[in-house]
């Protein structure tokens, strides 16, 4: 019969020599993982609900082709909007809410809106400006490009890149605003732009430069391109931010800021600007 005896303490298994290599291994590869997860946060998902990043890119572009043409076409019914709203006046309601959505399209609503986006959203920005200790470390020089990549950085472009390319083009294009231009006298929505439209303005009293300077419209292409940004990044809110735009748009006309041809302009170039950045995709943020 066999016979047994008592397991010591002498008896138990021996680490192996390549047991503790491989533990810290582990233990590097864990963290090099965490030093690159800056670089990969917004990579670990190549589309944006199902669609390919250059797809979204496609798509903004069309958008922003649709809209151009259109404010091409409107060129023609822009003196007969502007001569409504002018003689009438809507519901004060319907211009709260008009007037509270210019906060989507004015540079400094957008600035906030942003801004708190990267403070609730912590997949905007990268680890190191949420995690003080890692401020210490090389990749430090390299926030920039982190803060590019995590998100932020592509949202900010986004957003104001159409607003910069309309004050390009208001600085070459003179056109008197629909609040200060003499509706009931002119002919058409040609005779609103250039020297001479500008002159008789000047002629009755208006001196400001804001006044000449109605084409296209910046708040529309700032208005658009956040839409576009938020909705690359949050796409199941693409609606709700296609809403926010249209109607920080519709308040551009309602004051008589603007003529539809305007707006449709500065959203094309707004979206335009956007698709510029959007290039690659982004994950929408989900629960920590």
């Amino acid at each position: 019969m066999t016979s047994s005896r008592p397991t010591t303490p002498h008896d138990s298994p021996r680490a192996t020599p390549g047991a503790s290599s491989v533990a810290s291994s582990g233990g590097c590869d864990s963290r090099a993982g965490d030093s690159r997860a800056d670089e990969s946060r917004t990579d670990a998902s190549r589309a944006v609900q199902g669609e390919p990043a250059t797809a979204y890119r496609r798509r903004l572009l069309g958008l922003a082709a649709a809209l151009a043409f259109l404010g091409g076409l409107a060129l023609a019914i822009d003196l007969p909007v502007a001569r409504w709203f002018k003689a009438h006046r809507p519901p004060s309601e319907v211009m709260r809410l008009l007037n509270f959505s210019e906060v989507f399209a004015h540079g400094t609503g957008v600035a906030v809106i942003l801004l708190v986006a990267a403070v609730l959203d912590h997949s905007l920005l990268p680890g190191s400006l949420s995690a003080p200790s890692s401020l210490t470390t090389p990749g430090r020089r390299h926030t920039f490009r982190r803060l590019w990549t995590a998100g932020v950085g592509r949202l900010i472009a986004a957003a104001f890149t159409g607003g910069l390319l309309v004050d390009v083009i208001k600085a070459l294009v003179d056109r008197v605003r629909p609040r200060a231009a003499d509706l009931a006298n002119a002919a058409s929505a040609l005779a609103t732009f250039g020297e001479q439209a500008t002159a008789g303005l000047v002629a009755r009293g208006f001196s400001t430069n804001s006044d000449f300077n109605s084409f296209p419209s910046g708040h529309s292409a700032t208005a658009a391109g956040l839409a576009a940004a938020l909705a690359w990044k949050y796409p199941r809110g693409r609606w709700l931010f296609a809403t926010l735009a249209a109607l920080g748009v519709m308040q551009r006309v309602a004051t008589l800021a603007h003529y539809p041809s305007d707006v449709l302009l500065g959203a094309a170039l707004g979206v335009a600007g956007a698709a510029l950045f959007l290039g690659k995709s982004a994950t929408e943020s989900g629960p920590p």
